[in-house]
Protein backbone atom coordinates (compact mmCIF):
# COMPACT_ATOMS: atom_id res chain seq x y z
CA UNK A 1 0.00 0.00 0.00
CA UNK A 2 1.30 3.56 -0.76
CA UNK A 3 1.95 5.80 2.12
CA UNK A 4 0.52 9.00 0.47
CA UNK A 5 0.53 11.31 3.43
CA UNK A 6 -2.29 13.02 2.14
CA UNK A 7 -4.14 9.76 2.75
CA UNK A 8 -3.89 9.85 6.07
CA UNK A 9 -7.41 11.05 7.93
CA UNK A 10 -8.36 11.51 11.65
CA UNK A 11 -12.19 10.80 10.46
CA UNK A 12 -12.53 7.99 12.12
CA UNK A 13 -12.64 9.51 15.39
CA UNK A 14 -16.06 9.80 14.62
CA UNK A 15 -16.43 6.89 12.96
CA UNK A 16 -17.74 3.10 14.69
CA UNK A 17 -17.49 0.20 12.73
CA UNK A 18 -20.92 -0.39 11.70
CA UNK A 19 -20.78 -4.09 10.84
CA UNK A 20 -24.85 -4.46 10.39
CA UNK A 21 -24.52 -0.98 8.09
CA UNK A 22 -22.40 -2.37 6.49
CA UNK A 23 -23.76 -5.93 5.73
CA UNK A 24 -27.10 -3.98 4.85
CA UNK A 25 -25.44 -1.86 2.04
CA UNK A 26 -24.16 -5.03 0.74
CA UNK A 27 -27.00 -7.16 1.13
CA UNK A 28 -28.95 -4.43 -1.14
CA UNK A 29 -26.25 -4.29 -3.33
CA UNK A 30 -26.53 -7.52 -4.08
CA UNK A 31 -30.36 -7.85 -4.70
CA UNK A 32 -29.26 -5.42 -7.65
CA UNK A 33 -30.35 -2.21 -5.74
CA UNK A 34 -29.12 1.08 -7.09
CA UNK A 35 -26.04 3.40 -5.32
CA UNK A 36 -28.79 6.07 -5.65
CA UNK A 37 -31.54 4.38 -4.46
CA UNK A 38 -29.91 2.84 -1.42
CA UNK A 39 -29.05 6.90 -0.48
CA UNK A 40 -32.60 8.06 -1.22
CA UNK A 41 -34.56 5.11 0.93
CA UNK A 42 -31.82 5.84 4.10
CA UNK A 43 -32.76 9.79 3.72
CA UNK A 44 -36.39 8.77 3.36
CA UNK A 45 -36.77 5.69 5.43
CA UNK A 46 -33.87 6.24 8.49
CA UNK A 47 -32.28 2.82 6.85
CA UNK A 48 -29.65 2.52 10.03
CA UNK A 49 -32.03 3.44 12.20
CA UNK A 50 -29.94 7.14 13.27
CA UNK A 51 -30.67 9.42 15.98
CA UNK A 52 -30.76 12.09 13.84
CA UNK A 53 -30.63 12.81 10.02
CA UNK A 54 -27.01 14.01 10.16
CA UNK A 55 -25.93 11.01 12.00
CA UNK A 56 -27.86 8.92 9.35
CA UNK A 57 -26.22 10.92 6.74
CA UNK A 58 -22.68 10.66 8.57
CA UNK A 59 -23.16 6.64 8.44
CA UNK A 60 -24.52 6.33 4.94
CA UNK A 61 -20.96 8.32 3.66
CA UNK A 62 -18.93 6.47 5.59
CA UNK A 63 -20.17 2.94 4.98
CA UNK A 64 -20.97 3.51 1.45
CA UNK A 65 -17.35 4.68 0.93
CA UNK A 66 -16.34 1.24 2.76
CA UNK A 67 -18.46 -0.80 0.57
CA UNK A 68 -17.35 1.03 -2.62
CA UNK A 69 -13.42 0.38 -1.37
CA UNK A 70 -13.69 -3.68 -2.49
CA UNK A 71 -14.85 -4.45 -5.65
CA UNK A 72 -18.41 -5.52 -6.32
CA UNK A 73 -17.89 -8.95 -6.87
CA UNK A 74 -17.49 -9.65 -3.12
CA UNK A 75 -20.96 -9.19 -3.09
CA UNK A 76 -22.14 -12.64 -3.60
CA UNK A 77 -18.50 -14.24 -1.40
CA UNK A 78 -20.35 -12.45 1.49
CA UNK A 79 -23.87 -13.47 1.65
CA UNK A 80 -22.88 -17.01 1.59
CA UNK A 81 -20.16 -16.28 4.36
CA UNK A 82 -20.48 -16.60 7.81
CA UNK A 83 -20.77 -13.99 10.26
CA UNK A 84 -17.18 -14.32 11.23
CA UNK A 85 -15.75 -13.92 7.74
CA UNK A 86 -18.59 -11.02 7.23
CA UNK A 87 -17.21 -9.10 9.83
CA UNK A 88 -13.85 -9.43 8.40
CA UNK A 89 -14.73 -8.32 4.58
CA UNK A 90 -15.89 -5.20 6.76
CA UNK A 91 -12.66 -5.09 8.67
CA UNK A 92 -10.46 -5.63 4.84
CA UNK A 93 -13.20 -2.60 4.07
CA UNK A 94 -12.41 0.18 6.24
CA UNK A 95 -8.82 -0.72 5.89
CA UNK A 96 -9.22 -0.43 2.05
CA UNK A 97 -10.94 3.26 2.71
CA UNK A 98 -8.75 4.45 5.67
CA UNK A 99 -5.00 4.31 4.95
CA UNK A 100 -4.06 5.27 8.71
CA UNK A 101 -5.73 2.24 9.81
CA UNK A 102 -4.76 -0.11 7.08
CA UNK A 103 -1.06 0.59 8.34
CA UNK A 104 -2.02 0.28 12.13
CA UNK A 105 -3.11 -3.34 11.33
CA UNK A 106 -0.35 -4.01 9.27
CA UNK A 107 2.37 -2.51 11.29
CA UNK A 108 1.02 -3.57 14.57
CA UNK A 109 -1.40 -6.17 14.37
CA UNK A 110 0.58 -8.04 11.98
CA UNK A 111 4.09 -7.92 13.34
CA UNK A 112 2.56 -9.11 16.65
CA UNK A 113 1.32 -11.76 15.25
CA UNK A 114 4.12 -12.25 13.28
CA UNK A 115 7.10 -12.72 16.47
CA UNK A 116 4.23 -14.50 18.33
CA UNK A 117 2.82 -11.77 20.81
CA UNK A 118 -0.58 -12.67 20.83
CA UNK A 119 -1.87 -8.85 22.53
CA UNK A 120 -0.90 -4.96 22.24
CA UNK A 121 -1.08 -2.21 24.74
CA UNK A 122 -2.14 1.63 24.38
CA UNK A 123 1.87 1.95 24.31
CA UNK A 124 1.65 0.35 20.99
CA UNK A 125 -0.74 2.43 19.76
CA UNK A 126 1.16 5.69 21.46
CA UNK A 127 3.93 4.92 19.47
CA UNK A 128 2.41 3.92 16.11
CA UNK A 129 0.52 7.18 15.87
CA UNK A 130 4.12 8.95 17.69
CA UNK A 131 6.42 7.45 14.11
CA UNK A 132 3.44 8.35 11.92
CA UNK A 133 3.56 11.81 13.15
CA UNK A 134 7.21 12.53 12.40
CA UNK A 135 6.21 10.87 8.91
CA UNK A 136 3.39 13.45 8.12
CA UNK A 137 2.74 17.15 9.07
CA UNK A 138 -0.35 16.24 8.59
CA UNK A 139 -0.83 13.99 11.22
CA UNK A 140 1.75 15.85 13.42
CA UNK A 141 -0.67 18.52 13.31
CA UNK A 142 -3.11 16.63 15.37
CA UNK A 143 -3.47 16.75 19.35
CA UNK A 144 -3.30 14.31 21.55
CA UNK A 145 -7.02 14.07 22.50
CA UNK A 146 -7.64 13.82 19.00
CA UNK A 147 -4.85 10.63 19.00
CA UNK A 148 -6.37 9.41 21.76
CA UNK A 149 -9.68 9.00 20.27
CA UNK A 150 -8.43 7.61 17.13
CA UNK A 151 -6.78 4.75 19.59
CA UNK A 152 -9.63 4.28 20.84
CA UNK A 153 -11.82 4.08 17.36
CA UNK A 154 -9.22 1.80 15.82
CA UNK A 155 -9.55 -0.89 18.88
CA UNK A 156 -13.42 -0.68 18.49
CA UNK A 157 -12.76 -1.47 15.08
CA UNK A 158 -10.67 -4.85 15.83
CA UNK A 159 -12.63 -5.68 18.49
CA UNK A 160 -15.86 -5.68 16.83
CA UNK A 161 -14.05 -6.65 13.88
CA UNK A 162 -13.36 -10.29 16.12
CA UNK A 163 -9.72 -9.22 15.78
CA UNK A 164 -9.24 -8.71 19.72
CA UNK A 165 -10.80 -8.98 22.96
CA UNK A 166 -11.93 -6.41 24.53
CA UNK A 167 -9.71 -6.10 27.66
CA UNK A 168 -9.44 -3.01 29.26
CA UNK A 169 -5.90 -2.07 28.31
CA UNK A 170 -3.83 -4.99 27.22
CA UNK A 171 -6.06 -6.58 24.62
CA UNK A 172 -5.37 -10.37 23.17
CA UNK A 173 -5.29 -10.88 19.51
CA UNK A 174 -7.34 -13.40 18.08
CA UNK A 175 -5.84 -15.00 14.91
CA UNK A 176 -8.66 -15.09 12.14
CA UNK A 177 -8.81 -18.15 10.64
CA UNK A 178 -9.60 -17.12 6.98
CA UNK A 179 -12.59 -18.79 4.65
CA UNK A 180 -10.51 -20.28 1.52
CA UNK A 181 -13.10 -18.20 -0.48
CA UNK A 182 -12.47 -14.87 1.17
CA UNK A 183 -8.78 -16.09 0.62
CA UNK A 184 -9.08 -16.76 -3.03
CA UNK A 185 -10.77 -13.59 -3.49
CA UNK A 186 -8.56 -11.39 -1.65
CA UNK A 187 -5.65 -12.76 -4.08
CA UNK A 188 -7.39 -12.23 -6.91
CA UNK A 189 -7.62 -8.49 -6.16
CA UNK A 190 -4.00 -8.47 -5.67
CA UNK A 191 -4.80 -7.08 -1.99
CA UNK A 192 -1.84 -9.02 -0.35
CA UNK A 193 -1.89 -6.31 1.85
CA UNK A 194 -4.83 -7.24 3.91
CA UNK A 195 -3.93 -10.79 3.52
CA UNK A 196 -0.50 -10.32 4.87
CA UNK A 197 -2.43 -8.49 7.90
CA UNK A 198 -5.01 -10.68 8.27
CA UNK A 199 -3.07 -13.93 8.47
CA UNK A 200 -0.05 -12.51 10.10
CA UNK A 201 3.12 -12.96 7.88
CA UNK A 202 5.83 -11.48 5.79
Amino acid sequence: MNSNQRGYSAGAVKHAFWFMEFRKVVTLREEGKAWEEIKKTNEEENLFGAPTPARAKQIWNTVSARVKALDGSFYPIFADSDLASQKLFALVATMSNDMLFAEFVYEIIREKMIIGINEYSPSDIRLFFKHKQEQSEKAAGWTDQTLERLGQSYRNFLYEAGMTDNGREIRKILKPILDPEMERWLEDQHMDYCLKALKGVR
